[in-house]
């Protein structure tokens, strides 16, 4: 018999009353929607204007834009030339203006990625610093160093690039001799701002308020656990297995660095000075969940991605397990808890949750990886999981074509793929190509409504009409109606801002609470299982898959009434 438990709290949010938050990857590294206004097979931001009433329609608060700055797109625009400018590809500043004025009208919030750990090697800061040489303030921007060995040919330290390979790069002095070398964490063409620079703090601060100025919401940050590195540069030697980012690398001299809190504290500052809310929201791959909170304390960021529940596999214990914990965690400090199942750097969860391999955080699926996905398995997860993410208290996040069921694209030919990844590891890595394919939006339209011209600068899968926006928008039982009615009931019922409490009792496989008026129980397991009174009865408010009166199916979630 399910029966009342021990309340779990989440204290109100600090800037804004617990967002729903979707995610547009706007430029032509992930492409959302109608996106390509111009036909040439890339996203850009007159496209996605035009299609801010759906994502109103949709129900969410606020859109978070990858980024969209003058970059040469070695890394999907994560290679910024230029902080403060837009670039040709995606339109002009009037065209950014054009869209926040847009989604402000329709009650939607406008965050963007700010990506400070690093630059391309194309920005001016950098070019300067190769041409100035060794020992000048121009260098001091970035981390070069002199080499190791009798002639400085060996790398400063055995630090190895999130997308495989060594973290240094050799430079060229304008004699043609050997010179220092440079830290890139992610690509070559990818240089480490040295944050222990005042200059570039100074930089930033410009930055920030450039945007605030124009009406900006407040901003993603990219690597924020990153920018700092331990004095000295020590060696590290990395658990076999890890993700790439982090979150298990407690000890790594690049990640979670104690002086990232004097920034953030700095950019808070900066925040407050403009009216409404304005929120930083944290992506830091930080474990355990105590210590991502420190990037949320009330002088910092307003809220963190919550990466640990989105590698949570789909169980019962684990789900609870995290759910406890990260409410305690963010709570503690009066943030808010964020949710989050899929973004543009993991595997899409209508594949993920029905893997049958390990598959580390940033290597990707392609077609010869192992443990295949099953499709109408991991689609049928991934609308169980989002029914239960959607009804917790907190900050959730949706990723671009997750309120479609997409799949992550396993069938890219090679020759079509974009990552740095692919490229660094020699195809042993995939990638992320797979969940940034542009997105289905009218079945019988040139690249389903990417554009006109049937452009696209990854491919479609053939079948990807069958998921077009057009062929669920109003029909029974589609994933995207079912994101519809959670999103309605989740701010009707003000999920957002509620208390959890645990009910106990159930089977095996059975995750059970109730947020307010609302009764959740999602079944983990594969068999059918009854429901106790007096929850045979109830109301039944959503379901993410058919249930007959007083029974829950497996990998199923329902919301109900009492």
């Amino acid at each position: 018999m399910l029966s009342r438990g021990d309340p779990a709290r989440c204290r109100p949010h600090r800037a804004g009353a617990a967002p729903i938050t979707y995610s547009e990857s706007h430029d032509h590294r992930g492409s959302r929607g109608v996106d390509d206004a111009n036909g040439d097979g890339i996203g850009d931001l007159p496209g996605m204007t035009a299609r801010i009433p759906a994502l109103a329609d949709l129900g969410v608060d606020a859109i978070w834009l990858s980024p969209f700055m003058p970059s040469p797109q070695k890394d999907a625009g994560y290679d910024v030339a230029d902080y403060t400018d837009v670039d040709p590809l995606f339109g002009t500043l009037d065209d950014l203006d054009d869209l926040v004025t847009s989604a402000h009208r329709h009650h939607i919030r406008v965050i963007i990625d700010l990506v400070p750990n690093h630059t391309s090697d194309r920005h001016r800061w950098f070019r300067e610093a190769l041409a100035a040489g060794a020992g000048s303030p121009e260098r001091a921007r970035y981390i070069f160093r002199d080499g190791r060995g009798p002639n400085g040919d060996e790398a400063p330290n055995n630090w190895e690039s999130v997308f495989g390979g060594p973290a240094w790069t050799r430079t060229t002095d304008p004699d043609g001799a050997p010179g220092q070398w440079y830290l890139h964490l992610f690509d070559s063409s990818q240089p480490d701002l040295d944050w222990r620079n005042p200059w570039v703090r100074e930089q930033f601060r410009g930055i920030l308020r450039f945007w605030l100025d124009r009406g900006v919401d407040g901003f993603r940050v990219d690597v924020a656990h990153g920018m700092v590195k331990a004095e000295g540069l020590p060696d590290h030697h990395p658990a076999p297995g890890g993700g790439s980012m982090g979150g298990d690398e407690a000890t790594a001299p690049f990640w979670a660095q104690d002086g990232v809190h004097e920034i953030y504290r700095d950019w808070h500052g900066i925040l407050t000075e403009y009216d409404g809310d304005r929120v930083l929201c944290a992506e830091a791959w930080v474990t355990p969940l105590p210590r991502l909170a420190r990037w949320v304390r009330p002088d910092e960021m307003q809220q963190a991605f919550n990466f640990e529940y989105l590698e949570t596999p789909w169980d019962a214990a684990a789900l609870r397990r995290v759910v406890d914990e990260s409410l305690a965690a963010f709570g503690a400090v009066g943030a808010p808890s964020t949710w989050v199942l899929s973004n543009h750097d993991v595997v899409r969860h209508a594949s993920r949750l029905a893997l049958t391999a390990e598959n580390p955080q940033g290597h990707g699926i392609g077609p010869l990886s192992p443990g295949q996905p099953v499709r109408e398995l991991g689609l049928r997860r991934a609308r169980a999981a989002t029914a239960l993410m959607l009804a917790l208290p907190g900050g959730a996040y949706l990723y671009q074509g997750e309120e479609l069921g997409l799949p992550e694209v396993i069938e890219l030919p090679d020759d079509a793929r974009q990552d740095p990844t692919w490229f660094r590891t020699g195809g042993e890595r995939y990638g992320r190509d797979g969940c940034r394919v542009p997105l289905p939006w009218e079945a019988d339209s040139p690249a389903a409504g990417f554009n006109d011209t049937g452009a696209s600068w990854l491919p479609q899968p053939a079948d990807w009409p069958e998921l077009a926006r057009d062929r669920q928008d109003g029909v029974d039982g589609s994933t995207l109606e079912l994101y519809k009615h959670a999103l309605r009931l989740r701010a009707g019922h003000r999920l957002g801002t509620g208390d959890l409490v645990w009910l106990e009792g159930g089977a095996e496989g059975i995750i059970a609470f109730r947020n307010g008026d609302v009764t959740v129980i999602a079944n983990t397991g594969e068999g059918t299982v009854s429901l106790p009174e007096p929850f045979a009865g109830a109301e039944l408010l959503l379901a993410s898959a058919p249930v007959e009166p007083g029974v829950l199916p497996g990998d199923s979630t329902v919301w109900l009434r009492v």
